[in-house]
C-alpha cells in the first residue's frame, strides 16, 4: 500500500496551485478572457486546463508550504503578476474607450448611455462601437492565444520563487501608457475637429441669420457630420487599433 507524508502532498498542492493562481488572475483580468458574459465556470475550467500543461513543464515547486507566511506571500505575487499583465492589455481598450466617448461627447451623442456589462457601468455608445471593434481586431491578431503564450513565458522570465520579487519597470508602464492613451487621441481627432468645424460654421450663421433656429438644425447637422466622418475615418482607426495592440503585446511580452 503506497503511503504519502503531509509534507509530499503539500508539495505537490504548491506545484499546481501557485501556477494557477497566476494564471487565474491573467484570465480574469485581461480583455475578453475575463468577459462577464463568459460563464465563471468556463474561465475557472480554462484556468485549470493551462495550468494542467504548464506545471508540468515548470520544474519542482519551491519549497514553501501554501498554508504558511511565506506560501501567502508567494500567492499574492503570482496574482499580482497576473493581474499586472491583464491591467497592462487592458491598457488599450481604455484608450479605445476613451476616444469613443470623447468622439461621442462631441457630437452630442454624450447622453446616449448604454449598459456595459464588461465594466458594470453606463457607457456612451461610440465608446462601446470602438471597444467591441477594438475586441474584433484583438481576435484577429489571435491576441487571446498571446496573452495565455505571455503567461506561460513569464514563469521562465519571472519564475515561481519566494526569494524574488516582482520584476516590473514602473517607468516603462507609465510610458506605455501615455503611448496608448495618445493613440486613443489620434482616434477621436478627425471626429472632434470635424464636430468642431461645424459648430463654427453654424455658429457663423447664426451671426448671419440671427432669426435661426440653431437648436432645432444643430444637432441634426453635429450628429450627421460626427456619424460621417466616424464612417470615414473607420479603415485608418482599425490599423490605429492594430498597433495599439500589438505595442500591448510588446509590452506585455517585456
Amino acid at each position: 500500500m503506497m503511503q504519502f507524508t503531509e509534507s509530499q502532498l503539500l508539495g505537490w498542492v504548491a506545484a499546481w496551485f501557485y501556477p494557477l493562481c497566476r494564471i487565474a488572475a491573467l484570465i480574469g483580468s485581461a480583455p475578453i478572457l475575463s468577459d462577464a458574459s463568459i460563464p465563471m465556470r468556463v474561465k475557472i475550467a480554462l484556468a485549470v486546463l493551462v495550468t494542467i500543461v504548464v506545471a508540468p513543464t515548470l520544474g519542482p515547486a519551491p519549497g514553501v508550504a501554501i498554508l504558511s507566511l511565506d506560501g501567502g506571500l508567494l500567492i499574492v505575487r503570482q496574482l499580482i503578476i497576473g493581474v499586472g499583465m491583464g491591467m497592462g492589455m487592458r491598457l488599450a481598450f481604455y484608450a479605445v474607450q476613451y476616444a469613443g466617448d470623447l468622439a461621442g461627447l462631441q457630437m452630442g451623442l454624450g447622453f446616449a448611455q448604454l449598459f456595459d456589462p464588461q465594466n458594470n457601468q453606463e457607457s456612451a455608445v461610440v465608446g462601446n462601437f470602438l471597444t467591441y471593434l477594438a475586441y474584433l481586431v484583438l481576435l484577429g491578431l489571435n491576441g487571446h492565444l498571446i496573452m495565455i503564450g505571455a503567461i506561460v513565458e513569464s514563469f521562465t522570465s519571472m519564475p515561481i520563487a519566494a526569494a524574488t520579487g516582482v520584476g516590473t519597470d514602473w517607468h516603462e508602464l507609465v510610458v506605455h501608457g501615455g503611448v496608448i492613451f495618445s493613440l486613443g487621441l489620434y482616434l477621436a481627432l478627425p471626429v472632434v475637429g470635424a464636430s468642431l468645424l461645424a459648430n463654427v460654421v453654424m455658429g457663423v450663421m447664426m451671426r448671419s441669420a440671427p432669426q435661426m433656429n440653431l437648436f432645432a438644425i444643430g444637432f441634426p447637422i453635429t450628429l450627421l457630420v460626427g456619424l460621417g466622418t466616424l464612417f470615414l475615418t473607420l479603415p485608418a482607426s482599425v490599423p490605429m487599433i492594430e498597433r495599439s495592440l500589438m505595442e500591448s503585446f510588446t509590452a506585455l511580452l517585456h
